[in-house]
């Protein structure tokens, strides 16, 4: 999908200000909204890019208009609302109405710590060997997908050179969309600026993305 999220290349948003030793929060909140989006992503309602697909699928508007965690948080009420774990009525209510149904786990507070050390896996054994190698030309497909995509709209239709190969790796298109897993090679692709902005773009510039294999061919 092409959302709000999708900014390269667009003009009119200002500089980017880094902020120099940048705190991991900016307020309280926020800490709650991160441990309430792993407790909920632990109920096994949804993939890791299903709630990615979540957040980058709210309005144009609110999402632009929006910090990380107020992003974090809109896109966590649209998925336990499609998921069937509350309702809209619920959320603005601020409690349950209903039976709320069960999930398929419960992070427990003591069982938080080892989770996040254990992390969240996404490689997996390879069905067959990659197509591509190191150095290889390759070009990315023009696509305009209605679901979820991590293929960048500025990156779309764009010759590259394989960087890297990352391993073989679950296809988040899929993932997002609920699914059955499947897995693909995930390879780093390196564009040069005037490939992807034109010549206008600073020749020196390069720009690397992960790209998974059914989004390239061979250039």
């Amino acid at each position: 999908m092409n959302g709000a999220q999708d900014l390269g290349g667009q003009m009119g948003f200002g500089p980017v200000q880094p902020e120099p030793n940048e705190p991991i929060f900016h307020a309280e909140w926020e800490k709650r909204v991160l441990a309430i989006n792993v407790a909920a992503g632990a109920m096994g309602g949804w993939t890791i890019d299903g709630i990615r697909a979540a957040r980058e699928s709210l309005p144009p508007a609110q999402y632009l208009s929006s910090s990380y965690y107020e992003i974090w948080l809109a896109g966590l009420h649209r998925i336990l609302v499609e998921k069937g774990f509350v309702t809209p009525e619920e959320l603005e209510q601020g409690q349950p109405l209903a039976p709320a149904k069960t999930p398929k786990r419960v992070l427990k507070g003591d069982e938080v710590a080892a989770v996040l050390r254990r992390g969240f896996p996404y490689e997996r054994e390879a069905e067959a060997p990659a197509r591509f190698a190191v150095g290889d030309a390759v070009r990315t497909r023009v696509m305009h997908p209605q679901h979820h995509t991590r293929l960048p709209r500025y990156a779309r239709g764009k010759r590259g050179v394989i960087e890297r190969i990352t391993g073989c790796h679950v296809f988040p298109d899929t993932g997002a969309q609920g699914l059955p897993e499947t897995a693909q090679w995930l390879y780093t692709v390196v564009f040069t600026g005037p490939e992807l902005w034109g010549p206008d773009a600073d020749p020196t510039s390069t720009v690397s993305i992960e790209a998974w294999e059914s989004y390239l061919e061979p250039a």
